[in-house]
């Protein structure tokens, strides 16, 4: 394949989806892409030397979502990280070079973060797929259904919902195909992952809600046009940090006839459809471990007024911290001038940070 501004060289594209077997979230490499990339032959798609043969069936058959699938790879990044910027752990391991062959231990050991992880992706991957049919940025899908109850007086079903059960389809095809493999690992963290994955589109589901616009003279919203559509992924991603904060370590039992994941200190009930489940317990993250895959929190940033996990105390392990300044230019004295600008000056302030020794 030749290299261009549209397509990357074959090395590149091997590299980045590497050792696909061993972890179902290698495709989360793709965030590395670059935008001006288009999967446009069904070549390109065989030549994805990492992904299993269903991602390169999926590929083949609509080429077009490669693109929406490598926007939620980079969704998933940036929201993860986003979501833990306040704790020890801030999902810094997800963005590996893409000469890496495998993610740190933190993700690929079954642990309490690889749990949010996988169930953040398959969330995202559902989404971002669900949105771009409403967008129509993908021509394989259109708005989701109108619901087949009746509206309240003053309201009516129209606009563009999003297209949840067409997200949830193929984006589960996609992200669970590594892990349905018969050589994707231990069959535990096969279940884990699985399960973790399930969880997030479960979540995904429970963010469907209904959304209006108003209609009438001088505002007066006599009656409204509504559509069922899917929260932001950062009110997911928060829902799903919740979950990890009360995730429940399982071990891997005999129950029946076949092998289960069990509550590991009460096992006298079911894993809950609604609960992330982790194997392995994971390190505080203070202090940096490769082998445990925690990169510490030195030269972290710290809230010293803060009581929470983003305080001082707690991120910095109770090692200390050491000041600094930073001079911050704002905008200021904002005025609005009629009709229709704003001008404002710039102010400088000087603000005290703080970083974990």
């Amino acid at each position: 394949m030749r290299s261009s501004s549209h397509v990357l060289p074959l090395g590149v594209l091997t590299a980045l989806l590497l050792s696909q077997v061993c972890s179902g979230i290698k495709w989360l490499a793709l965030s590395h892409m670059p935008t001006s990339l288009h999967i446009n032959q069904t070549q390109h798609c065989k030549q994805l030397h990492g992904l299993v043969s269903s991602q390169t069936q999926l590929c083949r058959t609509n080429m077009e979502l490669m693109q929406t699938i490598i926007q939620a790879a980079r969704e998933v990044k940036k929201t993860c990280q986003k979501s833990f910027s306040d704790m020890r752990w801030n999902c810094s391991s997800i963005d590996i070079p893409l000469e890496s062959t495998k993610y740190r231990p933190d993700l690929d050991r079954g642990t309490r973060e690889s749990a949010f992880v996988y169930a953040l992706s398959a969330a995202t991957i559902s989404h971002t797929i669900a949105r771009a049919c409403t967008t129509g940025d993908l021509r394989l899908c259109s708005c989701g259904p109108i619901p087949a109850e009746i509206p309240e007086p003053g309201y009516r079903w129209g606009g563009c919902a999003d297209n949840l059960h067409y997200g949830l389809l193929m984006g589960s095809k996609f992200s669970d195909a590594p892990m349905k493999m018969k050589r994707a690992g231990s069959h535990a963290n096969k279940l884990m992952h699985l399960h973790n994955s399930e969880v997030g589109r479960q979540a995904l589901r429970e963010a469907m809600v209904m959304k209006c616009k108003c209609h009438g003279v001088s505002g007066s919203c006599s009656i409204r046009t509504c559509w069922r559509g899917l929260q932001d992924l950062r009110e997911i991603a928060m829902d799903l940090k919740t979950k990890y904060l009360s995730a429940t370590k399982v071990v891997h039992r005999p129950m029946g006839t076949r092998k289960q994941l069990v509550p590991k200190d009460i096992d006298i009930r079911p894993v809950r459809d609604n609960e992330l489940v982790y194997l392995q317990s994971s390190p505080d993250f203070c202090s940096k471990n490769d082998k445990q895959g925690s990169v510490g929190t030195q030269d972290r940033q710290c809230n010293k007024t803060s009581v929470g996990s983003d305080s001082c105390d707690l991120m910095c392990c109770g090692r200390g911290y050491n000041p600094y300044t930073e001079k911050l230019v704002e905008r200021c004295h904002c005025k609005y001038h009629w009709c229709c600008y704003v001008t404002c000056k710039k102010c400088e302030r000087i603000v005290e940070r703080y970083v974990c020794k």
